[in-house]
């Protein structure tokens, strides 16, 4: 079977092999406690006394068979391990690869979103807290590309704002301004408070 027609690797995989890995790496040790229990022999420990006879001492064939079992056992756990190697490369390569996807489609979204937003005329620099601006919800920064009868298309300068503003006290108008990148629609109704003029904020034209 070719790399491409493997069926893709998927965190259960991982996990099952991990499960094989530590079944492996306990029957390991409860062999390795076997060789304890027989005087510490271990691995190396010679089987035969000082006279070259068969030690009386230990099990021999227990010994035996948990040495080759212990030697079959870490073939198979360097096998496991190299399984597990490939498998949390290829989940991380394909993680990397939809991460990557996904941020280009985010990039090029942003971008036809960038392109389909009408450009601002003016924004706004400061906002007075507890002023009719701050309370409709208006935030410096926010790039104006309609206030009232005002747009785009026909603004001019800073005077058409004021006028608009001047016959609009105490009547809400339809506000729309490009923060973040988005659209944000809000309703500011120009009126007196505690401040000076009818809005508590101030705005700059931008250069077109």
């Amino acid at each position: 079977m070719s790399e491409a027609e493997k069926p893709a690797v998927t965190v259960s995989d991982v996990q099952k092999l991990m499960k094989k890995k530590d079944d492996l790496e306990a029957q390991i040790k409860a062999y390795y406690d076997v060789l304890d229990d027989q005087k510490g022999v271990g691995m190396d420990g010679p089987l035969v006394d000082i006279e070259g006879y068969p030690r009386a001492d230990i099990d021999l064939y227990q010994v035996r068979t948990a040495r080759h079992s212990i030697i079959c056992l870490q073939n198979d756990h360097k096998t496991i391990m190299k399984e597990i190697e490939e498998a949390l490369h290829q989940l991380h390569a394909r993680e990397k690869k939809k991460r990557e996807k996904d941020e280009a489609e985010a990039r090029v979204e942003a971008m036809t979103q960038a392109e389909s937003l009408p450009s601002a005329f003016a924004k706004v620099d400061t906002v007075t807290a507890g002023s009719p601006a701050s309370m409709s919800g208006l935030q410096i920064g926010d790039e104006i590309i309609e206030f009232g009868s005002v747009n785009t298309s026909n603004f001019q300068t800073l005077q058409n704002i004021a006028i608009v503003v001047q016959h609009s006290e105490g009547k809400p108008l339809s506000v729309t301004v490009i923060r973040e990148g988005k659209k944000v629609h809000l309703g500011l109704t120009p009126q007196r408070w505690s401040g000076k003029g009818l809005l508590g904020c101030n705005i700059i034209p931008l250069q077109r």
